[in-house]
């Protein structure tokens, strides 16, 4: 048995920013994961040829940058070995016809090129992103924050005593927008709205849903402040940054430790037990684990409220994912050479696409033309190819849990609806075949793929339940102040000194760490 004042399950970005700011502020901690590699969805492997490096899962880090737990931890992270390139391009969008638009990191220069391909486009842009700028502290302190704090508190009434209770109410009518009512009633260029409109689903949103548009003004105000930053070398070197600090100030990691049970005592969390038997002590406990698992696997039925763990069996998943890394022996030769420099690029019909690729996936089917978003990281970090070549980090984000058809009718669903290699690879040509179009140089200088389905998602993150990558769907209901569960507040369980972090729960999910900052933060003062 050990002691330490925190032992954190699991060690996705949530934990390791609570380990290593807990740390930092003298307290022992102890990170466990069950599997043989740390960083929960923060992984680079040579998936596909010898010299070839790709980020598995997650890749790019605007959230982490803007996040109170960077501020705080920057220098050291930097310290050791943490390095970030960027472009002044982070986005762009490629439509089935061939059109393209590339969004900047400069206001003035985006404003006129929407302008140019409608009158009044590049102002309603502006419009939209002063929205984000008039209610930046209220925005950031509700997506940021936690909510049911004093501090919140304070900062709503002292809303409220300057602006009115009117005026306060009313910020909560666009917010609460979905992006396709504020795209169809403020812009006319396709281009525009298509640029705009996929980014929607990095929150775990589509077009219709509530609150993604200022979703979608959000991310376009922190794309044009920080870009899209990579990782040098891959995103697997954040975990070595974070693990250097964390074990330098006396923190422990352990792989291969999965937790099966916390140990509770006179309602207290005592510490954990491992599937092997192993066991560690601690002050507190803090998981990074979905609700389900939470509620339904490590906590004993008896510790918790029935209310508790049946709003916790309800929870509810969103979308899968889907990846496709590819090893290319030379640079990848966009037919539009201006694509050339974009981070993230969405190949779409446009915003009508997205919305159909969402609902045909979220009714169990193979989006007949789904969003495809294009990262070619060699493009600034030419350590992760042999030279002259480079690696495509591709996702496919509107994709069904379980398969229950095809929207083209050309792959048949599998008996048991779950994802099968052949589908998997099938889907996956039909994908690299659309790329293809805008890539004459595509399918000459591939050297190999590998195709990482929504199941197999699942078997490398048992957070990503059916590959939904942001561990729950992000709907108004399961999200801010009933995130994870209506139950329960901010990060705290029904069990003492047990704390619940990570995607599942306040502010959702992204490379943010900011659920694991916050408790961090309040368990470093005691």
């Amino acid at each position: 048995m050990s002691k330490f004042d925190s032992i954190i399950v699991g060690s996705g970005i949530n934990s390791l920013v609570c380990a290593a700011v807990m740390a930092q502020r003298g307290k022992k901690v102890c990170v466990l994961e069950r599997e043989a590699v740390l960083g929960g969805c923060i992984r680079t492997e040579a998936l596909t040829a010898p010299g070839y490096l790709h980020d598995t899962m997650s890749t790019a880090h605007p959230l982490f940058v803007t996040s109170p737990g960077y501020a705080e931890l920057k220098d050291a992270l930097h310290a050791n070995g943490l390095t970030y390139v960027n472009s002044d391009a982070p986005t762009g969008v490629l439509l089935s016809d061939g059109r393209s638009f590339v969004l900047r990191r400069s206001r003035e220069e985006n404003v006129r090129a929407m302008n140019a391909l409608a009158q009044g486009d590049g102002d309603a842009y502006q419009e939209g992103l002063s929205f984000v700028e008039k209610n930046a502290e209220l925005i950031f302190a509700l997506l940021g924050n936690e909510l049911w704090s004093s501090q919140i508190g304070k900062m709503m009434l002292g809303r409220v005593w300057k602006q009115g209770a009117h005026e306060t109410v009313g910020f909560f009518s666009p917010a609460m927008q979905s992006a396709r009512a504020w795209l169809d009633t403020r812009f006319k260029s396709d281009l525009v709205k298509a640029v705009l409109a996929p980014w929607v689903l990095h929150t775990g949103l589509g077009p219709e849903s509530p609150m993604s548009a200022l979703m979608a003004q959000v991310i376009a105000f922190t794309l044009e402040g920080v870009g899209l930053p990579l990782v040098q070398g891959g995103n697997a070197r954040t975990v070595d940054a974070f693990k250097a600090v964390v074990e330098k100030a006396g923190g422990e990691f352990h792989t291969n430790a999965d937790v099966a049970e916390i140990l509770i005592q006179g309602g207290k969390a005592q510490g954990v037990r491992c599937a092997d038997g192993r066991q560690w002590q601690a002050k507190n406990v803090i998981c990074n684990v979905t609700p389900t698992q939470l509620y339904g696997r490590l906590i004993p039925a008896s510790s918790t409220p029935d209310t508790i763990r049946q709003q916790a069996a309800q929870y509810r998943y969103g979308k899968g994912n889907m990846q496709i890394h590819v090893a290319l022996s030379a640079a990848p030769q966009w037919a539009n050479k201006a694509l050339d420099e974009v981070v993230y690029l969405h190949l779409t019909p446009g915003m009508d696409g997205v919305s159909r690729a969402v609902n045909e996936a979220e009714r169990g089917l193979l989006p007949a033309e789904g969003t495809i978003v294009v990262c070619n990281p060699t493009q600034l970090d030419a350590s992760r190819a042999p030279a002259g070549g480079a690696v495509l980090w591709i996702q496919l984000p509107e994709c069904p849990r379980q398969v229950k058809g095809d929207a083209l009718g050309q792959i048949a669903a599998p008996a048991d609806g779950q994802w099968n290699a052949d589908i998997r690879e099938r889907y996956a040509d039909r994908v690299m075949e659309r790329l293809g179009k805008f890539i004459p140089n595509l399918q000459q200088s591939i050297v190999a793929r590998t195709v990482i389905s929504p199941g197999d998602l699942e078997k490398l993150n048992m957070n990503l339940v059916g590959g939904d990558p942001y561990s729950g769907e992000c709907s108004v209901d399961q999200y801010m102040f009933w995130r994870p569960l209506r139950g329960t507040k901010d990060h705290a369980t029904p069990v003492k000194n047990l704390f619940h972090i990570g995607a599942s729960t306040h502010p959702g999910p992204g490379l943010g760490g900011a659920s694991g900052f916050h408790v961090a933060n309040s368990l470093a003062k005691k």
